[in-house]
């Protein structure tokens, strides 16, 4: 596959030459009892065209891929010349059928004109890609909520994004459904895009709620909960807050973020209701959020003089 692009020029410059030998000295013989006429020769121009389009893309992407490390980069670049390599074949081969490059380009005017009324969601849907590689509201990896759709992105092509759904009607609780949404590029003109995962800032803030009695000694079960959680994290909640104070100083925006987890406490009618709140990886908030509960309610019962939970009939 590493040699498909020289290949392909190789032969598109072999088929030109040979067009141009049999026009200018054989465009009246036959050759296998094929007429080498004006048809032939056409034909024999265009696919030279088509393979020199094919063999510049590959060479030319090959190089600037292999110079790109990230891989949403990658596929960003992939896209461009896809598009560019195209839009370039697509003229060179209308301007050798017809022979004329300034018709080619004024009658590509006026059908692009005619096209805009025609086609006008997929022109919408490639400004939208547009938008989305020059703006960067979210890229190939990030978890995103779109309109109604929630997930991480596998594709962005020139027309639509693909979004491995989570919180689906399948399934909950941040659980992949196996599904691939797709979305079309234009909706992200016209709705909010909510990015769990972009660049700079790979971690969100979530809550864990657990509901006690009023006799419980809400200090030490605060404690217990904030304990629990520095011991589950460790240093990645940290490293986390380090990077996200690092965003937040590049804004005009002022928050005083903490390293270690906190609890805010709230009064409820027949109850009162720990929160602790605490930095993790969107990916993994499922996960943390289960084992935190598994060891904050054991060590809860490991201490029922001084943390009680509320009956039944009070709920």
């Amino acid at each position: 596959m590493r040699y498909t692009g020289p290949l392909a020029l190789a032969a598109a410059v072999a088929l030109y030459a040979g067009s141009r030998v049999l026009w200018r000295f054989g465009a009246d013989e036959t050759l296998f009892g094929v007429a080498l006429g004006p048809p032939t020769l056409l034909v024999l121009t265009v696919s030279a065209v088509v393979l020199a389009t094919y063999g510049g893309y590959r060479l030319l992407g090959d190089v600037l891929l292999d110079h790109t490390a990230n891989k949403r980069r990658r596929h960003d670049v992939r896209n461009v010349l896809r598009l560019g390599f195209g839009a370039l074949g697509l003229i060179a081969g209308f301007g050798v059928v017809t022979r004329d490059w300034v018709s080619v380009l004024l009658s590509l005017g006026v059908v692009g004109f005619a096209i805009t009324f025609a086609l006008q969601g997929a022109l919408t849907s490639l400004i939208g890609w547009l938008y989305i590689v020059t703006k960067r509201p979210y890229s190939v990896g990030d978890r995103i909520a779109i309109e109604d759709t929630r997930g991480d992105v596998t594709s962005v092509d020139l027309f639509v994004t693909e979004v491995w759904e989570i919180d689906g009607e399948l399934v909950s609780s941040n659980q992949p459904s196996g599904r691939i949404v797709t979305v079309p590029n234009s909706v992200v003109l016209t709705s909010h895009v909510v990015n769990f995962h972009a660049e700079g800032v790979p971690y969100v803030w979530n809550e864990l709620s657990v509901q006690v009695a009023y006799e419980t000694d809400v200090d030490f079960a605060a404690d217990t909960m904030v304990g629990v959680a520095v011991d589950y994290l460790g240093d990645e909640m940290a490293a986390g807050v380090a990077e996200y104070r690092e965003r937040l100083a590049e804004t005009p925006v002022e928050l005083d973020v903490t390293e270690r987890p906190t609890v805010n406490v709230v009064q409820q009618e027949s109850w009162v209701e720990l929160r602790l709140r605490y930095l993790v990886h969107p990916r993994r908030g499922t996960r943390t959020r289960n084992a935190l509960y598994r060891e904050i309610l054991d060590r809860f019962n490991d201490h029922p003089d001084r943390v009680a939970f509320p009956v039944s009939r009070s709920r």
